[in-house]
């Protein structure tokens, strides 16, 4: 009997998970999806075919279930949901901060908890998930969680106290990413150009250079100087991003970012 995969939150992850897995070949009939709301719950089984049904129901019937709920949320859902679960089945949670002995101190002992953390390139199919596996899980479950998140990016498995420092990092770390291109936009409309050509400059720069990074494996200090003339245009450029201490800036925004992911995890 095939496996089912049941989707808790039928938000925009939610809903990038779902479409990630149809296009990797996961038939409809074998998922599921918990929705309370009805317009939203139509929509979706209009959109895919695939069964929306409460969370319980999904609980009940699936060997799988992933929580794609915010973390002020978790607690609820997992009150709601508990009844239904049993030894050997699959939680994967993608909430920040959530911890698997949380998850696991609020389901029956024996399900295995996987913890992942996402990000919203997910949406484009290039996602980065990394994912931790709680004191149930064996290879099949971690095997399982890796081809869930499989669908819509690439994956890395990495022990749980790594979490809040990936957060920081891979999880917020898209955003960072859009406040430096808003940045150099503006900087590009302040320097003359219409924001349209300004706009298209800077994307694809980005694209360009994430890829040279992927695709010829070369540390970035060798790709930055690479671009630096010696008293040329980038090193004058390179030169203010360090006297206003960029670099510290953001080593402080990602301190932030995992001081508060633990914050999450202790319920604050």
């Amino acid at each position: 009997m095939a496996q089912q995969t049941a989707i808790l939150g039928a938000g925009v992850m939610g809903e990038t998970l779902l479409s990630g897995l149809v296009r990797a070949g996961r038939r409809v009939d074998n998922l599921l999806v918990g929705e309370k709301r009805a317009e939203r719950a139509k929509e979706l089984e209009d959109r895919y075919g695939v069964a929306v049904v409460s969370n319980l129901e999904a609980a009940t019937k699936a060997d799988t279930l992933a929580l794609v709920v915010k973390p002020q949320d978790m607690a609820d859902l997992l009150r709601e949901i508990a009844p239904a679960l049993r030894p050997g089945q699959l939680v994967v949670s993608l909430a920040a901060g959530i911890t698997t002995a949380f998850i696991e101190s609020h389901v029956p002992d024996g399900v295995a908890v996987v913890r992942v953390m996402p990000n919203t390139p997910a949406l484009v199919d290039e996602g980065m998930a990394a994912i931790s596996p709680g004191s149930h899980c064996d290879e099949h479950h971690l095997a399982e969680a890796e081809a869930l998140m499989a669908s819509v990016g690439k994956v890395l498995r990495i022990p749980e106290r790594q979490q809040d420092a990936v957060t920081a990092i891979s999880g917020s770390g898209p955003a960072y990413i859009f406040f430096v291109v808003e940045s150099m936009i503006e900087a590009g409309v302040h320097l003359g150009l219409p924001r349209a050509t300004a706009t298209d400059l800077v994307v694809q720069t980005l694209v360009g250079s994430a890829k040279m990074l992927r695709e010829t494996g070369t540390h970035p200090t060798v790709l930055r100087e690479q671009v630096t003339s010696p008293a040329g245009t980038t090193a004058a450029a390179l030169r203010e991003l360090e006297i206003h201490r960029v670099r510290a800036a953001f080593l402080a925004a990602m301190e932030a970012a995992r001081d508060r992911s633990r914050a999450l995890a202790e319920g604050s």
